[in-house]
């Protein structure tokens, strides 16, 4: 099944072009789509839901063209947007009951399923209070709860940690984890935190000044590297050099050290040169690829 395709899709504007070509295809689960702002994540949402026309290609969302079929579109797909669009005068019930009116669902059942929603996001003690006193984090959380509340196939979630402090991402990020997981809801979930998206995604697509760079399942991103990394209490110059005179290609990156493993006799050679200068081993661990490599990589020309 896919949940949203692109073919060769461009949207320009006067002095900018966002979408340069881009060629996508996503499936169900949670998908990350990073990169730097400007890159075009916003613009693709936006297209993707028909609230813009594109420049140029195609793109369809659940088997609909986004040209043509956009309110469909969006009766089965919620949108967290990016920036702050709360009535401050409306408690978060209201809102939430209201946008879920706007999807098509009775009276009853949308105060029904805005109350599950709100509990769902923590906000449930909150729900009568007016949303102009909310702190930035109950705010996206009811931006989370809007568009759950019609009970989409999917969802579209732009920049959902922003302005949050770690505990709030850290809590923000295990809804979203929860969302796939457990409601079995796919969600397209942008950000221009390459770490966030490790922790919580099944598929990434890396886009660059509107250019797909590489679109893979998290772990071909994370699989393991020839390295290993090493951290030692003290003597990291002296390992360093020990291990250089043994043949081995060593890296200083900070308090670590990145060995290169050319052979299984790397990780001896490791072992006895800790002992031989009696190191305090903090941590020795396989080195992994992270997203934000593929923006170290040089470009296909």
């Amino acid at each position: 099944m896919t949940i949203l395709a692109t073919d060769e899709l461009s949207r320009s504007f006067p002095r900018v072009t966002a979408l340069d070509r881009l060629t996508i295809s996503v499936g169900p689960g949670v998908t990350g789509l990073v990169g730097a702002n400007g890159a075009g994540k916003s613009t693709l949402i936006k297209i993707l839901l028909g609230l813009l026309e594109p420049s140029g290609g195609n793109a369809q969302v659940l088997g609909m063209d986004v040209r043509t079929r956009g309110a469909e579109i969006r009766r089965v797909v919620g949108y967290m947007p990016e920036h702050d669009c709360l009535p401050p005068d409306l408690s978060a019930t209201e809102f939430t009951v209201h946008m879920a009116r706007m999807s098509g669902l009775p009276r009853t059942a949308a105060r029904e399923r805005a109350a599950d929603v709100l509990r769902h996001v923590g906000l449930y003690e909150e729900r009568y209070r007016v949303m102009g006193g909310y702190s930035t984090g109950m705010k996206q959380r009811v931006k989370l709860a809007q568009a759950l509340v019609h009970d989409p196939q999917a969802v579209f979630l732009d920049e959902p940690t922003n302005g949050l402090d770690p505990q709030g991402r850290d809590e923000m990020l295990a809804l979203i984890r929860r969302i796939g997981a457990e409601f079995g809801i796919s969600v397209l979930v942008t950000s221009h935190l390459l770490g966030e998206l490790e922790r919580i995604c099944d598929h990434v697509v890396v886009i660059d000044g509107g250019r797909l760079l590489r679109s893979s399942a998290i772990a071909e991103f994370t699989q393991a590297t020839e390295t290993v990394t090493v951290e030692v209490e003290e003597g990291q110059e002296a390992l360093a050099s020990r291990l250089a005179e043994r043949g081995e290609s060593v890296t200083a990156d900070g308090r670590t050290l990145l060995v290169r493993v050319r052979a299984p006799e790397t990780y001896d050679a490791l072992r006895d040169a800790v002992a031989d200068l009696d190191l305090c081993l903090i941590r020795l661990e396989q080195g992994r690829r992270r997203i934000e490599d593929v923006f170290k990589e040089p470009a296909d020309v």
